[in-house]
């Protein structure tokens, strides 16, 4: 069972789909076989694309919907009847912003192993007094604190947002605004009953642009060693890059480093693409160049126009032939005629 928080979605950036498709592949892939969704924004925007989702995925996909934000434990009261089914059994709790390698089946074992009520995975960094550390046993993994932000070095591993719990934890929820990592879990590791696993491979928190574009570097890398088959190959192609079978790619492009395409997409010939992904439904017209952007649902890249700098193309989003866009953040619905020259949000 999962329950995925989507309290950062917004329609205007990174398309849920992308978000989602890694981590319920991976949960899938162990046994899995209920998702629930935790939405609060626009879930008229959600319910529309979920019916075919499940389908493609193969996976019982529900929703759990929250009339006012409900933090990052209340969500969980508010769907504690699909959570809890008499088995006794835990369940994973992902967060929508992160991408990771996922191990999820080590997780389970690691859960077992140490007969706790809560374990959580964290990841090492590089400068922990940006974040809130995760202060550990190293040999049994048991969780003694949590020190945010600190000043003075106490330990370099911080919550990666992969959690898998045992019911009982819904008992320490009230169905209020209440956040897991400052109120419940201190709570769970006072009590000896919290342990946290050291997360093999990458991790990136993907909830702004610029990071996405980061985790899709360190995805497709992560699939070239354990699935190359699934990356796309051929003399247009440079480096790793990932096509969906319905999408259609026209002649002479060149496609890559680091590119995503989604279901419908239609690249015209001659078009360049680095760094890049480029949503559902997408047409990209001839000689089109795009790099280091996020092309939005449905949104159409003029011939011969020229997309860069971390541009974000909302839903729906139609650039003229021959325009230039250096880091425009356009907003679903807009026809854009003019080139925007420097980075800006166009409402």
């Amino acid at each position: 069972m999962l329950i995925y928080y989507l309290d950062d979605y917004h329609n205007n950036s990174i398309s849920i789909e992308n978000k989602l498709v890694v981590p319920i592949e991976a949960l899938k892939a162990i046994g899995v076989t209920e998702v629930v969704l935790a939405i609060n924004y626009q879930p008229e925007v959600m319910l529309n694309f979920l019916k075919d989702f499940e389908a493609k995925l193969g996976i019982k996909i529900t929703c759990s919907q929250e009339t006012e934000p409900l933090g990052t434990a209340g969500p969980l009261a508010l769907a504690r009847d699909k959570l809890v089914d008499g088995s006794g059994e835990p369940f994973f709790v992902l967060n929508s912003d992160v991408i990771s390698d996922y191990p999820l089946k080590e997780m389970i074992e690691f859960h077992k192993s140490h007969g706790g009520e809560a374990s959580i995975m964290v990841t090492k960094v590089d400068e922990p007094s940006k974040y809130g550390v995760v202060v550990m046993e190293e040999a049994t993994g048991k969780v003694e604190k949590f020190v945010e932000k600190p000043k003075i070095f106490v330990g370099n591993k911080i919550n990666a947002g992969i959690y898998l719990l045992n019911p009982s934890v819904l008992d320490r929820i009230q169905l209020r605004p209440t956040s897991i990592e400052k109120e419940v879990f201190p709570k769970i590791a006072a009590e000896q009953k919290l342990f946290a696993m050291v997360l093999p491979g990458f991790w990136m928190d993907i909830g702004q642009p610029r990071d996405y574009i980061t985790g899709l570097r360190l995805y497709l890398d992560s699939l070239r060693k354990k699935s190359s088959s699934k990356l796309a190959t051929g003399s247009h192609i440079v480096g790793n890059v990932l096509v969906d079978e319905s999408a259609v790619i026209g002649e002479g492009c060149l496609i890559g480093p680091d590119v995503a395409i989604g279901p419908g997409c239609v690249v015209e010939s001659g078009v360049r693409l680095s760094r890049c992904t480029v949503m559902q439904g997408v047409r990209i017209k001839k000689h089109a160049c795009i790099s280091s952007s996020i092309i939005g649902w449905h949104s159409t890249v003029g011939q011969w126009a020229r997309v860069e700098n971390m541009t974000i193309l909302g839903e729906d989003v139609h650039v003229c032939d021959e325009i230039y866009s250096n880091g425009g953040v356009v907003l679903p619905h807009k026809e854009i005629k003019s080139s925007i020259l420097k980075p800006e949000i166009v409402m």
